[in-house]
């Protein structure tokens, strides 16, 4: 069979990222403010279909307790706790007192902020240091790479059966591909990638969704036998 995708251009884009229901003014509000309070770093943000699809999984799974390893401007965390119903909650784990800060703003005007606690600081300490009866139904992962494999050992030990995590940047603009890379960012996405559809615990599916997103689900013990 011939390859089946279809490459966007930035017209096709643009037309994927107006065909959503899930169109949030605080949500371009935030995206807008970030880009000009913080300039190049503001790609780190992620997409505007990827923030829908973060809302709408949430709600299909019926999640009611996350975690977010990674917050920056809390664009990510918006989408997520629009997903979560009244009473969900939602762990947001970051080190950035001043992005955060542009996150507790908008998390107040959506009227999302109860849902959400923010604990500032190591993101290993942070989850290392909650109850291993923990049980969360949804993750999502994006933070420094190269601890991406310690955020997911941490948090799988305290995700329901059926939970998801989600992994952003797997394909890291390309440079997945190249094996001869020392960049250790990259060789750490590399690893994970390569690890996951080996992993017994979990099943696992990439999609090209921004700049790659890996969605991971843990399989029930009697699917591990």
């Amino acid at each position: 069979m011939p390859d089946k995708f279809t490459a966007l251009n930035g017209e096709l884009y643009e037309y994927l990222v107006t065909h959503r229901s899930e169109r949030d003014p605080l949500l371009a509000e935030l995206a807008k403010e970030t880009e000009a309070a913080l300039g190049p770093i503001s790609l780190m943000q992620i997409a505007p279909e990827q923030g829908a699809f973060m809302t709408l999984l949430a709600r299909v799974i019926g999640a009611r307790s996350a975690v977010e390893v990674g917050t920056f401007t809390g664009y990510s965390a918006l989408s997520i706790a629009r997903g979560l119903p009244d009473d969900g909650r939602l762990l947001c784990c970051d080190i950035n007192d001043e992005w955060t800060a542009i996150a507790r703003r908008y998390w107040q005007k959506a009227g999302v902020a109860q849902k959400i606690e923010l604990r500032l600081g190591p993101a290993l300490d942070t989850l290392r240091a909650l109850p291993t009866t923990t049980q969360f139904d949804m993750a999502f992962i994006d933070a420094d790479k190269s601890n991406y494999r310690n955020y997911y050992e941490e948090i799988l030990a305290r995700l329901r059966p059926n939970g998801l995590i989600l992994f952003d940047n797997v394909l890291w603009m390309g440079q997945v591909l190249d094996k001869a890379t020392t960049d250790e960012n990259t060789r750490a996405i590399q690893a994970l990638n390569d690890f996951l559809p080996t992993d017994r615990r979990v099943d696992t599916v990439m999609l090209s969704i921004s700049d790659g997103l890996t969605i991971v689900r843990k399989r029930a013990a009697v699917e591990m036998r």
